[in-house]
């Protein structure tokens, strides 16, 4: 479970960084853009880590 939140600490970062930029290339205007591309970036890094840490834990 802490291999989980650690890998899943980074990969909703790293996802929700990769969407602000996006939005802020993007050039659209104001905070809800910017809000709602790191809250689909935390999101997505769940299924992600999931799948990441059960690969992991095979090995």
């Amino acid at each position: 479970m802490r291999l989980f939140f650690l890998v899943f600490s980074l990969a909703a970062t790293v996802l929700s960084g990769v969407g602000i930029t996006v939005v802020l290339a993007a050039g659209m205007p104001g905070w809800q853009p910017i809000v709602a591309a790191a809250a689909v970036g935390a999101v997505l890094a769940l299924p992600a880590t999931w799948a990441a840490t059960r690969r992991i834990s095979q090995l």
